[in-house]
C-alpha cells in the first residue's frame, strides 16, 4: 500500500511539473507576420566599466579623470525585438581644465535610476513558439533609449591632478548638493549568449541631463561662461543571467 501511494504520488508530481514546462501553459502573443512568440523571461543584469564626463572643462579625452561604474538591472523580453528594463547605476567622473590659465578640476560621484527599452533588430528564434522559424541568435546587437533621475555631487577645485586628502575644495556652487537632474541615456550594445541562462553584454550609452552643474562649474559663480547642459558615458561590460530560461 505504501508502495502504491508513493507511485502515485510520483506520477502526480509528474504530471504537475510537465503540465507547469508545457509551453501551452505560458500565453501566446504573435507578431505582425503572425508567428507565434513568447514574453519573458526576467533576466537581471549586473555590470561594471568606466564614467566619463562632457561639459564646461574638457573639449576631449585629454583632460578626463574617469572614474569606475557599477550597475544593476532587470530586463524584461515584451517581444522578439524588445526588451524593457530598469536599472540603478553608480558612478564616478572627473576631469582637469582645457583651459591651462583657468586651473579649475572636479570630481563627481553620482547615483542614477533609469527605465529604458531596447531595440535588438535581429531576429532570435528563442522567442518563438516551436516550431522555430529562425535558430537562436548567439550574438545580438541592440539600441537603447531611456529616462531616468541622476544624484549628482560634485566638488570642484583647483590643480591638474585627481585630489587627494590634501586637496582644498572650492566653495560649492549651491548649496544643496547631492540634487538631481533628468537623464536621458541613448546607447548602443551588443549582446553574446554565453548559455540558455547567461549572456554577456558589451555597452557604451551617453547621458543627456538637465543640469550644468554635473562639475560643479557653471555661469553661478562665474567659473565658466557657457551655459551648455553637462554630460557623461558610460563604457560597461555585463552580464545577463535568467534563473527561469530552459
Amino acid at each position: 500500500m505504501k508502495s502504491y501511494l508513493l507511485s502515485a504520488a510520483l506520477v502526480a508530481l509528474s504530471l504537475s511539473v510537465c503540465a507547469q514546462d508545457h509551453p501551452e501553459r505560458r500565453k501566446r502573443h504573435y507578431d505582425m507576420q503572425a508567428r507565434t512568440y513568447y514574453r519573458g523571461p526576467v533576466r537581471f543584469s549586473a555590470g561594471a566599466g568606466v564614467g566619463l564626463y562632457n561639459g564646461d572643462l574638457t573639449k576631449g579625452l585629454s583632460n578626463q579623470l574617469p572614474g569606475p561604474s557599477f550597475s544593476l538591472g532587470v530586463l524584461y523580453p515584451v517581444h522578439p525585438h524588445w526588451t524593457v528594463g530598469t536599472e540603478a547605476t553608480y558612478f564616478q567622473i572627473g576631469s582637469t581644465d582645457y583651459l591651462p590659465e583657468r586651473n579649475l578640476a572636479f570630481r563627481g560621484r553620482n547615483g542614477t535610476g533609469t527605465v529604458f527599452v531596447r531595440f535588438e533588430p535581429l531576429r532570435d528564434g528563442a522567442y518563438y513558439a516551436t516550431p522555430r522559424p529562425a535558430p537562436t541568435a548567439l550574438v545580438k546587437p541592440y539600441l537603447k533609449l531611456g529616462v531616468g533621475l541622476a544624484l549628482y555631487s560634485p566638488k570642484a577645485y583647483n590643480g591638474t591632478t585627481r585630489p587627494d586628502d590634501n586637496t582644498s575644495f572650492l566653495r560649492p556652487e549651491r548649496g544643496d548638493y547631492p540634487a538631481l537632474a533628468i537623464v536621458a541615456p541613448v546607447g548602443l550594445g551588443v549582446t553574446l549568449r554565453l548559455t540558455p541562462k547567461l549572456n554577456a553584454t558589451a555597452e557604451a550609452a551617453y547621458y543627456f541631463t538637465t543640469t550644468d552643474q554635473l562639475d560643479d562649474i557653471s555661469t553661478g559663480l562665474g567659473r565658466s561662461s557657457s551655459a551648455l547642459n553637462d554630460g557623461y558615458g558610460l563604457v560597461e561590460l555585463k552580464l545577463e543571467y535568467s534563473p527561469w530560461s530552459k
